[in-house]
């Protein structure tokens, strides 16, 4: 089976050994994906669009990571843009990471968790308000 990779500009923090990655679907919604490493067997994050949950969060990706992902104005608009979900022990309880998006470049296949610059962002929003 002939899996797209997704490689990462810079591996996720705590993560240094993990740099191909593959999304898969998790939902027949198309919602909940697992990005899940290449490189190690044991290893997948749970992401999220936002636009379900939080259909105004807009990050402001800087030039130089686009530059690094190869976005280009023209291609803004194709960048798909993740949360990290973290498990919670019910779904109230379950958050995503709002100041350090996963950015995807569809085309290059080349991504990055990004760490913005606006402290107004929470780490841990609710999943679900």
């Amino acid at each position: 089976m002939d899996i797209p990779v997704i490689e990462l500009a810079h591996p996720m923090p705590g993560f240094p050994a993990d740099e191909r990655f593959a999304l898969v679907r998790l939902d027949d919604t198309g919602v909940l994906h697992g990005f899940r490493s290449l490189d190690s067997d044991d290893l997948q994050f749970v992401v999220v669009p936002p636009a379900p949950f939080y259909p105004d969060y807009a990050p402001e990706i800087a030039d130089d990571v686009a530059d690094e992902l190869g976005i280009s104005s023209d291609s803004a608009d194709d960048v798909l843009v993740l949360l990290v979900v973290r498990a919670g022990a019910t779904l109230a309880d379950t958050t995503v990471n709002l100041r350090a998006p996963l950015v995807v470049n569809p085309a290059t296949r080349r991504a990055s968790q990004v760490i913005l610059d606006d402290v107004a962002l929470p780490l841990a929003a609710p999943l679900v308000a």
